[in-house]
């Protein structure tokens, strides 16, 4: 794909990106995609399929207690505990706002740490990177923020959003769709938006504007980018999904060059399609 080499004239020492078909198949890479980046919050979709992988097992609830009181395990996915960004004390109600936690994903991990008796980071390994062959992805740390994978490994990930294998595909269109619709919310890096809709782990797009996806990426379009400069959106109606990975952190370099990227790669999709 002539849009993917859009990425060679980012202001990124390294930089790799690829294109997934509905079907599973590449359309286009470009760049190193073996290369191992730091993903940042990209890690977050990957934790909240290792807790729907929990879900399905009957190991958890999504609606059981976890987190501070009155919060439950969908709370915690959907970023409505109540829990602050990287502090782990309650700044809301749950369920009344959106409040983006880092916190509220390392408080999953260990709930589901506790509930398997597996510890959190071998379970992600064991329940989504080993079944889906992601053998150079890891976490090194959080479950909010600390994995580390390639643009190979993520073409897989993003195949598996796109046609389930590990999950029900009811349980993924839960997920892909908007957990206590109208709540107003910053989405860090482009401010407030109201309202900022969300699923279980996954950003949803509806009309959210500034967003760092295209201006003609579809409302269905879920995903989530990483403050290292990392994003992982799948875009339902274009029958397609998107890595791009980098080795520079999210600043106004990548406000300014995600958008045009993802329209142009969206262009080229509809082009081919006639």
């Amino acid at each position: 794909m002539e849009s993917l080499r859009i990425i060679e004239s980012w202001p990124v020492a390294t930089a790799a990106a690829a294109v997934v078909r509905a079907d599973g198949s590449t359309a286009g890479s470009q760049g190193p995609l073996d290369h191992r980046f730091p993903l940042a919050s990209v890690t977050k979709p990957l934790a909240a399929y290792a807790a729907l992988v929990a879900y399905e097992e009957g190991a958890v609830e999504l609606d059981e207690p976890a987190g501070p009181e009155g919060s439950t395990v969908r709370h915690l996915l959907a970023h409505t505990s109540g829990l602050a960004f990287d502090e782990h004390r309650a700044t809301a109600p749950p369920g009344q706002r959106r409040l983006y936690s880092n916190a509220g994903f390392e408080v999953l991990g260990d709930h589901i740490a506790k509930a398997t008796g597996i510890p959190f980071a071998q379970y992600l390994h064991e329940a989504v990177f080993e079944p889906l062959g992601m053998a150079s992805s890891t976490l090194e740390g959080s479950p909010a923020k600390d994995g580390v994978s390639t643009v190979s490994d993520l073409v897989r990930f993003a195949a598996e959003l796109q046609a389930p294998r590990l999950l029900d595909v009811r349980t993924v269109a839960a997920a892909t769709s908007v957990v206590h619709p109208g709540l107003k919310g910053v989405l860090p890096g482009y401010g407030h938006q109201s309202p900022n809709d969300w699923g279980l782990g996954l950003e949803i797009r509806d009309g959210k504007s500034p967003h760092w996806t295209g201006t003609t990426s579809s409302p269905r379009t879920f995903g989530h980018f990483g403050q290292s400069g990392t994003f992982l959106w799948v875009d339902p109606d274009a029958g397609a999904a998107c890595v791009a990975l980098t080795d520079r952190a999210f600043g106004p370099w990548a406000v300014s060059a995600w958008t045009p990227f993802t329209d142009a790669v969206l262009a080229e999709l509809a082009a081919a399609r006639g």
